[in-house]
């Protein structure tokens, strides 16, 4: 069984910064692609931000150039890093793991920007 932790989340003023972890734990042989979805109330879930095995990243364009998504591999790792944030980043960030071909999904980090 796999379970994954997120961690990071909070309040901060618009132009700050936070930075996501989500770590997984368990019994693990491979772990590949890795993302970050968010979702603002009202609203449907999106992604934000993906990083493949080999490392390459991929961002929604909301976010190009002020988030940065990050794996650790000895750690079994993902993070993201926020700055620059703004008020319509305020969501429910959740980590995304796939590990040995099957996704595992955080519990969910709530972040909130304030004006």
């Amino acid at each position: 069984q796999v379970q994954l932790v997120e961690s990071g989340g909070g309040l901060v003023q618009a132009g700050g910064s936070l930075r996501l972890s989500c770590a997984a734990s368990g019994t693990i042989f491979s772990l590949n692609a890795m993302a970050w979805f968010r979702q603002a109330p009202g609203k449907q879930r999106e992604l934000v931000a993906h990083i493949s095995g080999a490392g390459t990243t991929a961002y929604a364009d909301a976010v190009k150039g002020r988030f940065t998504i990050s794996r650790e591999n000895a750690k079994n790792t993902v993070h993201l890093q926020m700055n620059s944030l703004k008020p319509e980043d305020t969501a429910v960030y959740y980590c995304v793991i796939n590990v040995d071909l099957r996704d595992y999904w955080g519990q969910g980090t709530q972040v909130t920007v304030s004006s």
